[in-house]
């Protein structure tokens, strides 16, 4: 038998009980290969090194506080940045600029799905839906 297929019939219950170059599928319960970038994961450990689970796939990690790494607060994002929703995941977005389209939704930020940055530092999003000048 290969390595692969011995792997594929250990039942575990976490990744620990898997071998190098195995995570453990929960729902089935069995040992299954790591995936490649760009393949589909629910979670970080089911992915090879050097690649994150986000959005539903395996993507190249992004360095913490870079644009588009994953955040819990806005300290944990760059300068000029902030910590916002996008499609499920809290990751560093940029804040808006001079000219950029902004607006505030109905129950505010915190209630949108893909949530946009506040306005960067000096600037104030106006009725009009663009940053102005303080």
């Amino acid at each position: 038998m290969s390595q692969i297929t011995e792997h594929w019939l250990v039942a575990c219950d976490h990744d620990r009980a898997c071998g190098k170059g195995f995570s453990c599928d929960r729902h089935f319960g069995l040992c299954v290969p790591l995936r490649q970038e760009g393949k589909y994961c629910r979670r970080d450990a089911q992915c090879v090194r050097g690649l994150s689970c986000m959005f539903g796939r395996c993507i190249r990690s992004i360095p913490e506080g870079q644009e588009g790494s994953r955040c819990k607060v806005d300290k944990d994002c760059g300068a000029s940045m902030c910590c916002a929703r996008h499609h499920g995941e809290s990751v560093c977005k940029r804040r808006l600029a001079l000219g950029q389209s902004c607006y505030v939704p109905d129950g505010g930020l915190a209630f949108s799905i893909n949530q946009i940055c506040p306005c960067d530092e000096g600037l104030l999003c106006r009725g009009n839906g663009q940053p102005q000048k303080r």
